[in-house]
């Protein structure tokens, strides 16, 4: 009688239910289910009544229910199937969790692949986050998810939804119009894009993506390598507007860029500190040596003569070496050596660079003075070279 007597004492309920569960199998068999006394259903909960693989009915409302005079939609179904039971036919009770299921973490498994807007290289980037969900429609989650299984859990339902996401997240970053080192900044804008691009993605499974965040990007190598460069090239450019007309003050600037990049090429360098001081003095040097270069001459009198620049015409100081707007040498009161060709003082006799005198070469033929560089004698035609 005992054993008889629990059956008939018996509980439908989803005792002690495990957080990462989102449906159970009731695990009375259908005896007990015949012969059941009370129903108990927990807020947040679910139950679905299950005859021969179909579902029968559904009770999504919490209560202790006695099924001896409860006059419940849900039970009378399940007494009317129940009455003409037998044993070959299978009958069972699932519970469907239907709270909200939060922070839910998610991950590109491998890189998201588009072409940067601006820059118009590939772009690999990785992404992070965390969505939250609910099933709004116990049947059509049970029909079109879990089917009969026995237990069907949060793990499996996430799987489902990144993969989901995958393709209207490439397409999402390919269409927002954003370069790369606008991502972070826009992501809260580009969550709820998503979120908004796959509601229609998930309701004909029963559920309803209810956020969606993405908290942190990362690039791939090759995608680090690029855009490592693109700064470099930025930083050089800017560097050089920094500059504006270049003068001795403003070549100090250089001279900071110079070191700089001195320092990044030696901590390249496998020879250690030692490279490093190299490359360090190198880009002391360099800096240097281009502010010396735009610099007037030592001693030259403020406010002194100008000269027009041969290249840009632009007046200079007279004893400036560069020209200050173009950057071309300063020629005036320079000629070209008659053998080396390179700049002298003018009037000079020897040449500093390669000691050849500077006295006019006198033609073979007629004796007459050559221009230099002269291939015939412009008076007598005598071939030279």
């Amino acid at each position: 009688m005992g054993f008889f007597s629990d059956q008939f004492r018996s509980v439908i309920e989803w005792k002690d239910p495990s957080p990462d569960v989102l449906i159970w199998r009731w695990d009375g068999g259908s005896d007990e289910l015949k012969n059941a006394s009370k129903l108990l259903i927990n807020p947040g909960q679910a139950a679905i009544f299950v005859y021969q693989g179909q579902v029968q009915a559904i009770h999504d409302y919490p209560g202790l229910f006695d099924l001896r005079t409860a006059n419940i939609p849900f039970w009378t179904t399940i007494t009317k199937f129940m009455q003409g039971f037998a044993s070959e036919h299978k009958a069972n009770i699932y519970f469907v969790r239907l709270t909200e299921f939060l922070n839910q973490k998610w991950g590109t498994k491998a890189p998201i692949k588009y072409e940067d807007p601006k820059y118009k290289f590939p772009v690999g980037l990785r992404a992070f986050g965390n969505f939250s969900f609910k099933i709004v429609e116990p049947r059509k989650f049970f029909t079109e998810v879990t089917s009969t299984r026995h237990v069907f859990t949060v793990a499996e339902i996430r799987t489902i939804i990144v993969d989901r996401l995958m393709t209207p997240l490439t397409d999402l970053f390919a269409a927002s119009g954003y370069s790369y080192a606008e991502i972070d900044r826009k992501r809260v804008e580009l969550s709820e894009a998503l979120r908004k691009r796959v509601a229609d993605i998930f309701p004909p499974l029963g559920f309803e993506l209810t956020d969606f965040r993405i908290e942190n990007t990362d690039f791939d190598e090759d995608t680090k390598r690029r855009i490592n460069k693109i700064a470099d090239q930025m930083a050089e450019a800017q560097a050089v507007r920094a500059l504006g007309d270049i003068d001795g003050a403003s070549m100090n600037n250089y001279t900071r860029v110079e070191q700089l990049k001195a320092i990044q090429a030696a901590a390249q360098n496998p020879g250690g500190m030692a490279g490093m001081g190299i490359g360090l003095g190198a880009g002391l040097g360099m800096g240097q040596g281009m502010a010396q270069a735009f610099q007037p001459m030592s001693g030259a009198p403020s406010g002194g003569a100008t000269v027009p620049c041969s290249g840009c015409r632009s007046p200079m100081d007279a004893n400036a070496r560069f020209c200050p707007n173009c950057g071309k040498p300063n020629t005036a009161g320079k000629a070209a050596c008659v053998k080396c060709q390179a700049l002298i003082t003018a009037g000079a006799k020897f040449c500093p660079e390669c000691g050849a005198p500077q006295s006019a070469p006198a033609c073979p033929g007629c004796q007459k003075p050559l221009a230099a560089g002269a291939r015939f004698c412009p008076e007598c035609g005598y071939k030279l070279a």
